[in-house]
């Protein structure tokens, strides 16, 4: 009986859940980045719904005018390990990682579906008069 407990604590340590996903990918990195809504590259941000990317992060930013406020995201693909197609981009209100096709919800960062548990990596945002600030 001993030898059977012994048996099933090891299988149970050593067992791996084939839905676990590594979490590690993605460095800390720090964050701290203004966005004038003033410049040109930045006006689709003055209506809700409108996106833009910009310097920052990981792999850059994706900033999104949600109606009532301002997100952002890293443009780092949060699943996987960097690489050449690791950098999201917009495709209406989803941010797609090239490398899978999988998809993330722009207001929130959550996945499309349930077999990536991660989301995107999210950093604060406050707004000073047409100054966006981004930290982590």
């Amino acid at each position: 009986m001993k030898q059977f407990f012994i048996l099933v604590l090891f299988l149970g340590l050593f067992s791996c859940d084939s839905d676990e996903v590594d979490t590690t990918y993605l460095p800390n990195v720090s964050v701290n980045e203004e966005v004038n809504l003033n410049l040109p590259q930045f006006q689709d941000l003055l209506i809700g719904g409108g996106f833009a990317y910009a310097n920052g992060g990981i792999e850059g930013l994706i900033i999104y005018n949600t109606g009532i406020g301002y997100v952002a995201f890293d443009r780092a693909c949060p699943h996987i390990p960097l690489q050449q197609c690791s950098t999201m981009s917009v495709d209406g209100i989803y941010m797609v990682c090239p490398c899978d096709d999988k998809r993330f919800q722009i207001n929130n960062g959550a996945p499309e579906d349930g077999t990536i548990h991660q989301s995107a990596r999210f950093y604060n945002v406050t707004q000073n008069g047409n100054i966006l600030v981004i930290r982590s």
